[in-house]
């Protein structure tokens, strides 16, 4: 019986290996913090185009204010000091206005025998935070989208903003991306901006949506794309496509429509301007590329303790995040569920690491206490082809048969040159051995 019980507690340990395991793996970052970590560095883009155009009519002239033109996409920004990173068409409209939209505004303002004079175009760009903060922008350095007179396919565009200590994403490599790696899209689809069940603080909120990269094409100017099957629509222009780390792969630059649908948008087909394109662009500005952000290392330390369940620690870096960057949504909900969990812990987990180490321990302690018992046991026992070693050499031991007397007389096997001594007489002292002490004795029994 005793044998069999090192092998029940090597079982109980293959048992627990995999809860070890999972445990251990649940330290890495997981997706969930990963993009809680990206979401505040996603802004709304607005371009907007206000108009005063002066009409001539039958009963004198007027000036007439058009309702703004306007657009939206997302950007996310590069450099804690107010550099941010989007689509070139999301901003065209507000950075060059077209011709079509001078006329499109001009008849807007002219009524029935009316005529427009002149249009004085306001054209501006801002961005959104998630806290609702609206920050105006400029533009520091545009390439045009494809179909533009200058054809150069990159369709980026870097924004200045006067702001510091903003969230950024890092940039990551998308030369080492494979077909099937997956990508989480931030943005701000305009079904959510335009949702009639969601607030204006929810339709600031950046979404998320996932996929995977499905293949690598060339637009027609011959610059390098990433397509995906992660979901987008008009709104996601400009938003940043991220991996599993939170580095940035591409960004979304066009969405597939189907001509034959009136535009409909068709979905597992749309495209990304590599992120080494990206490194391309902001070469020569003056972003400054791994400029270190006070809110991006609070949140991410905030983040960190949060999700290692060090919810005391996790109190400091997260207030720090607020302090910082005021009333941003996900940090208001982090904070809230940590002060929860501060003030009502949840049960501790089973502490499997302890036990399988436990039983560990118990198991090595069990084979040595077995392997002591044996040593006990075995510690002068000779073997017969040691005994006969000796009768070689010349030292031939004194032989003993000290089989009880009823088994002796029983048994057909006798040891030549023996001296068949009972128990009984070893222990009554009566052996009458009359041995010399240099003598090697071999007792034989069963």
């Amino acid at each position: 019986m005793p044998a069999m019980r090192p092998r029940t507690i090597a079982a109980l340990l293959v048992a627990l290996a995999p809860s070890v395991a999972g445990t251990v793996h649940a330290g890495a970052t997981t997706i969930q913090e990963v993009l809680l970590r990206a979401k505040p560095a996603t802004a709304l883009v607005v371009s907007e185009v206000a108009a005063r155009v002066g009409v001539r009519c039958p009963d004198g002239d007027a000036t007439v204010e058009v309702p703004s033109f306007r657009e939206t996409g997302t950007g996310w920004f590069v450099a804690p000091s107010g550099w941010l990173v989007t689509n070139g068409h999301v901003v065209s409209v507000a950075h060059r206005p077209p011709s079509w939209l001078t006329e499109q505004l001009s008849q807007k303002a002219a009524g029935p025998g009316c005529r427009a004079l002149d249009v004085r175009l306001a054209p501006s760009i801002s961005v959104i935070l998630a806290n609702g903060v609206r920050l105006s922008a400029k533009v520091a350095r545009y390439s045009p989208p494809l179909g533009d007179a200058e054809m150069s396919g990159q369709d980026l565009a870097l924004l200045r903003l006067e702001a510091s200590d903003m969230p950024t994403l890092p940039l990551g490599d998308s030369t080492a991306a494979k077909i099937g790696d997956r990508l989480h899209i931030l943005g701000f689809p305009g079904v959510v901006l335009s949702h009639e069940l969601l607030n204006a603080s929810a339709r600031v909120e950046a979404s998320v949506t996932i996929g995977a990269i499905s293949g690598f094409k060339q637009d027609r100017a011959g610059q390098p794309v990433i397509q995906t099957d992660a979901a987008a629509a008009w709104g996601n222009s400009g938003g940043p496509a991220i991996d599993d780390r939170g580095r940035v792969v591409g960004v979304l630059t066009f969405v597939t429509s189907s001509p034959g649908e009136q535009g409909a948008i068709v979905q597992g087909f749309n495209f990304v301007i590599p992120v080494q394109t990206v490194r391309e662009f902001l070469k020569g500005t003056d972003a400054p590329l791994g400029e270190p952000s006070r809110f991006g290392e609070a949140w991410a330390a905030g983040l960190r303790h949060f999700f290692a369940g060090d919810h005391a620690q996790a109190e400091a870096p997260l207030a720090e995040a607020d302090r910082l960057l005021p009333g941003m949504p996900d940090v208001r909900r982090v904070i809230a569920e940590n002060a929860e969990r501060i003030a009502n812990p949840p049960p501790r987990a089973f502490p499997w690491a302890a036990v399988a180490a436990g039983v560990t321990a118990l198991s090595v302690a069990a084979y040595a206490a077995l392997l002591a018992v044996r040593w006990k046991r075995n510690r002068f026992r000779i073997r017969p082809a040691e005994v006969a070693r000796l009768i070689e050499a010349g030292q031939a031991p004194v032989i003993l048969d000290v089989r009880d007397a009823a088994t002796y007389e029983k048994s057909p096997v006798r040891i030549p040159n023996s001296r068949h001594v009972p128990p009984q007489a070893l222990e009554g002292a009566s052996a009458g051995l009359d041995i010399d002490a240099d003598r090697t004795v071999v007792a034989y029994c069963t």
